[in-house]
């Protein structure tokens, strides 16, 4: 159905949440009519954070507010929807907009998979009523749905819209872009370069995909890497799991401007720990690029101060290759803990692949070379 539709029968007036491929049409909707604005219309750091704003919306204007998000972070809605939510609390109400990913029957990537089983379910056992939006779907029915849905948000209980792959369109398609010019694939080239056979975990989206396609350009193999394909936001803290246990390794990340937001406070675990054998490096395009190009709120906050901040001894931030390559190697001939800004344009190759191999075939294939023994 038209996304436009959906807005129309839902009548909401603030919309908060984290982007999404499968929600692309509704994404782009939003930031055509409202951009970011506090008062309609904002991009969380994580789910949780946009139930949280939600709540606040709510108990500032007794109004319904719509907080949308892919399937995968329903994990992080959990707590503030049975702590705050629930009419057992405060009973406040909600509209959620989820993208169904890993829908069973529908092809998909396998971090997807199994999320996209238990979907539906968790939304039962939060007791979150929901209506499956297809292809087919019509105005007729949301219309419907929501005249049943008012009387639950009346009573202070939350609800659902499911979003099926193509169920939403739009006829605008918003460009996002940035003032940089360096290009992320290209900045990868560059630390897989400096890095030889130190263990890299890179994180979701497409940074792992050019990350992957860089090592069989250069027939090196996947067993430095650790591609966390699903698990938004934790690459630093696995890469910290790795450093603690491995002091004599050293451990490089490629994380991502949002995936960092995401989960802040793993920066400040790793400042306070200060391992001497970490780099953390941020690619920064202030975009959520991989799920569309909506932007992340890292183009108005300064990383390089927040790591400081967080404890890291050293931050640099960089725009251009001749200034990354001076930082990487800085980082290598340091015995300290490092953080990297990297500051990139928008944009992928069109052709850009998936990686071929498994999970669990990377899983073993990295374990095998961290302990020396590479398959």
């Amino acid at each position: 159905m038209r996304v436009e539709d959906l807005v129309n029968c839902i009548g909401a007036e603030f919309y908060t949440g984290v982007p999404d491929s499968q929600l692309r049409a509704l994404c782009d909707c939003l930031m055509e009519r409202y951009g970011i604005d506090p008062k309609r219309h904002l991009i969380a750091a994580n789910e949780g954070n946009a139930v949280a704003l939600a709540a606040g919306y709510h108990l500032a204007t007794g109004r319904v507010p719509v907080v949308y998000l892919q399937n995968s972070g329903e994990g992080n809605i959990i707590n503030p929807v049975a702590s705050l939510l629930n009419e057992k609390v405060y009973g406040i109400p909600c509209i959620f907009i989820v993208g169904w990913r890993g829908e069973p029957g529908v092809h998909d990537e396998p971090q997807h998979i199994f999320q996209g089983e238990v979907t539906l379910k968790l939304l039962e056992d939060l007791d979150i009523a929901y209506f499956v939006i297809g292809k087919e779907t019509t105005e007729g029915q949301v219309s419907a749905k929501m005249a049943d849905y008012r009387a639950l948000l009346s009573a202070g209980k939350q609800v659902a819209f499911v979003i099926r792959k193509g169920g939403l369109t739009y006829e605008g398609k918003v460009k996002y872009r940035n003032g940089c010019t360096l290009a992320r694939e290209e900045a990868i080239r560059h630390i897989v370069a400096a890095t030889g056979e130190n263990p890299i975990v890179s994180t979701t989206g497409k940074a792992s995909r050019e990350l992957y396609e860089i090592r069989e350009a250069r027939g090196e193999g996947h067993g430095r890497d650790f591609l966390t394909v699903g698990s938004m936001g934790h690459a630093s803290s696995i890469a910290l799991g790795i450093a603690a246990q491995r002091p004599e390794k050293r451990v490089w990340i490629i994380d991502g401007d949002g995936a960092a937001i995401m989960h802040l406070g793993a920066m400040a675990v790793i400042g306070a720990n200060r391992p001497e054998n970490l780099v953390h490096i941020v690619i920064n395009n202030e975009a959520h690029e991989s799920v569309g190009g909506m932007p992340t709120a890292a183009g108005k906050i300064r990383l390089t101060q927040i790591a400081e901040g967080c404890g890291y001894p050293t931050a640099v931030s960089v725009s251009t290759p001749e200034a990354l390559d001076a930082a990487l190697t800085a980082a290598k001939e340091r015995r300290e803990l490092c953080f990297l800004e990297v500051k990139c344009a928008v944009g992928a190759r069109p052709d850009l692949g998936r990686p071929t191999t498994t999970p669990q075939e990377n899983k073993q294939a990295f374990a095998s070379h961290l302990s020396g023994d590479p398959v």
